[in-house]
């Protein structure tokens, strides 16, 4: 699956997305899990910085 996001990004369009992942803390058992998500440039950081 991961091939086909890198494949599809090489694209003159899809140089303007980025991968990113967070990682989020369970409240209930402390354990961390991963969020993926495909953003443009420019709002990367507007997405890092929201809860």
């Amino acid at each position: 699956m991961a091939k086909k996001v890198v494949a599809s990004m090489k694209t003159t369009t899809g140089k303007d997305f980025a991968k990113v992942v967070r990682m989020i803390k369970s409240p209930k058992t402390g354990a961390y899990s991963f969020k993926e998500a495909i953003v443009p440039n420019d709002q990367i950081k507007e997405y890092l910085s929201k809860k």
